[in-house]
């Protein structure tokens, strides 16, 4: 697992500036007259959510809340939840959101309340700053921020993999309430698997050819589980005692069996540079 954000976000915003040639043409006799001001940097990075400021009132964003956007100005991301779409356009340090409908899947507790006020302030024209790998939105009276810092995308192997939804063919569904971030594993880069399927411990083996993951023979502890994880338990362990189809989307996976069925899962957030 990479063990810093700094250099890999660097990188991506180096490989940005071609996108700030196209900046904005200032007008009049003041100064900067004629010149060009660049635009911000923000498209072609993966953002993960930090914070979100309403009111005056912080929220930590939960694991796996981000927006990419891309250079034609559509932008996908989650709140940690749901995800959503979105048009973005850029002019000199002013970034313009117009929020798209999303999934619809239900978001109990700190996850529901960070996609509320998420909604609130990444929205409408947005005053953006750069600072390294940092980026901070703030609206035009200064009293909704959004700060985000760039990730660099996960490899598949070495990676903890947090599992954050159940897929159903093309349907996506919350894990059992009461199961929140208790399914996690990884991957080794000799292809063992260890992790948690909800409460019972689990190992086994991967073999992985193209898109494919084959696994091996599944071991679990014997603890008694019943409720959510163990409704949740049911589902993962299907997927893990088979043979899985992979996507890998910078820092999200999913994992579906021949049948449909499958889970989706968010790498553990990269660790952040030092103010």
């Amino acid at each position: 697992m990479l063990k810093t954000r700094t250099t890999a976000a660097t990188a991506v915003l180096a490989s940005l500036v071609v996108l700030s040639a196209c900046g904005t043409e200032r007008s009049g006799s003041g100064p900067g007259a004629g010149s060009v001001a660049p635009d911000v940097p923000v498209a072609g990075a993966h953002w993960a959510f930090d914070t979100v400021t309403v009111a005056g009132k912080e929220t930590r964003a939960p694991d796996g809340a981000h927006v990419e956007i891309g250079k034609d100005g559509r932008a996908s991301g989650n709140s940690g939840c749901n995800g959503f779409g979105a048009e973005v356009s850029v002019e000199g340090d002013t970034v313009t959101v117009k929020q798209q409908q999303g999934t619809e899947m239900a978001c109990p507790g700190e996850r529901g309340a960070f996609e509320t006020v998420l909604r609130k302030a990444f929205t409408g024209a947005l005053k953006a700053r750069v600072d390294g790998d940092r980026l901070t939105l703030t609206s035009s009276d200064g009293e909704n921020v959004v700060a985000l810092t760039s990730e660099p995308p996960a490899p598949l192997n070495g990676t903890e993999w947090t599992v954050e939804s159940l897929l159903a063919g093309q349907t996506a569904s919350s894990v059992p309430a009461g199961s929140e971030g208790k399914a996690h594993f990884v991957i080794d880069k000799d292809g063992k698997v260890r992790g948690s399927l909800g409460c019972n411990r689990f190992s086994t083996t991967a073999k992985i050819s193209g898109r494919t993951v084959t696994f091996g023979e599944i071991t679990t502890t014997r603890m008694r589980c019943t409720g959510p994880e163990m409704a949740l338990e049911t589902k993962l362990y299907d997927v893990f005692g088979d043979s899985a189809t992979y996507e890998l989307s910078h820092r999200g996976l999913t994992l579906t069996a021949p049948d449909g069925s499958g889970f989706a899962a968010v790498a553990k957030p990269a660790p952040k540079a030092a103010s």
